[in-house]
């Protein structure tokens, strides 16, 4: 059930999704390197149908990475809902008028990075911060993955401020807490560690991007340090020989989204991931399709489930 919500094409749901959403993180793959960019405009700037997901170039931080063949994972965001849609595909072409990206996968994300982030409520700092008062401001993190083949992944991370990284020893640290129980980033550290990471403090217009090696712990010292409460995580990830830089992004000035405005009037993300269960070719995931079809059951098991296991 984990993996049966994904369907491999943009549907009307998704479709409804990009329309709204304002901000896309995104990783990126080819050859031996691997980026992290955001995205963004005014809502309907990313469309799609189908096979495909079409983004403006004059709407992205950056295109010199989005070259045919490269692979591609990437999160979209719809101010003031929590969860969030994933597109992973590959890069079919580029030019300086937009990026086309062949769909492989399209699926919800639940929520808890954002509500642990607090996304949508924003700092009141000036964007002339020192790095170190970044880290501790720091509440939400984009980890860009990639496996052997260059298939790409971006994994969302939030948690409050002062909890999302530590930094010291030229290395990025960060826990793992509760999510949608999928280990695609886990799966591809560990068959190749390169990873690129965002680390975004919501109301700033300016993100520190991390590249470096990647490493899993269950070290207990490790873990004690992101307790809440009395939670501690499982694993923490280690990205080691840490290349560090504080990057300006057009994207984010240019949609203006915190404080968020209220959500778009019928865009559910349950009725979403219900549409794309009975999409799935699993016959017990189309009978949970039909089960979650019942109105209001999905908000509700969710609600339930961010209440008892965000942590």
């Amino acid at each position: 059930m984990v993996t049966a919500k994904t369907i491999d094409h943009l549907d009307p749901g998704a479709i409804s999704w990009l329309a709204a959403s304002v901000i896309m993180v995104a990783s990126v793959a080819h050859g031996d390197d691997i980026d992290v960019l955001i995205g963004g405009d005014a809502p309907g700037w990313a469309t799609g149908h189908q096979d495909t997901l079409i983004l403006p170039a004059a709407s992205l931080d950056a295109t010199g990475c989005l070259v045919p063949g490269a692979g591609f994972g990437s999160i979209f965001l719809v101010p003031g809902l929590n969860e969030i849609m994933r597109v992973n595909g590959r890069v079919a072409s580029s030019d300086q008028t937009g990026i086309r990206v062949t769909v492989d996968e399209c699926y919800i994300h639940c929520g808890k990075a954002l509500i642990r982030s607090d996304f949508w409520s924003p700092v009141s700092k000036s964007d002339e911060i020192s790095l170190d008062a970044f880290t501790g401001e720091c509440r939400f993190l984009a980890l860009a993955t990639c496996d052997s083949h260059a298939n790409a992944d971006l994994s969302p991370k939030g948690d409050p401020a002062g909890l999302m990284v530590r930094l010291d020893d030229g290395a990025i640290r960060f826990a793992d807490r509760p999510g949608n129980r999928r280990i695609d980033s886990f799966r591809n550290m560990i068959e190749q560690p390169r990873v690129a990471a965002a680390l975004i403090v919501p109301g700033l217009y300016r993100v520190i991007v991390v590249h470096g090696r990647a490493r899993i712990t269950d070290d207990p010292s490790e873990r004690e340090a992101f307790t809440v409460g009395d939670k501690v995580p499982q694993l923490v990830t280690v990205v080691g020989d840490a290349r560090i830089e504080l990057r300006d992004s057009s994207a984010l000035r240019r949609v203006a989204a915190w404080p968020a405005p209220p959500p778009p009037e019928g865009l559910k993300a349950g009725k979403i991931a219900t549409g794309h269960l009975k999409l799935s070719k699993g016959l017990s995931a189309r009978l949970a399709g039909y089960v979650m079809s019942v109105p209001g059951l999905v908000e509700r098991e969710l609600a339930k489930d961010y209440k008892a296991n965000l942590y």
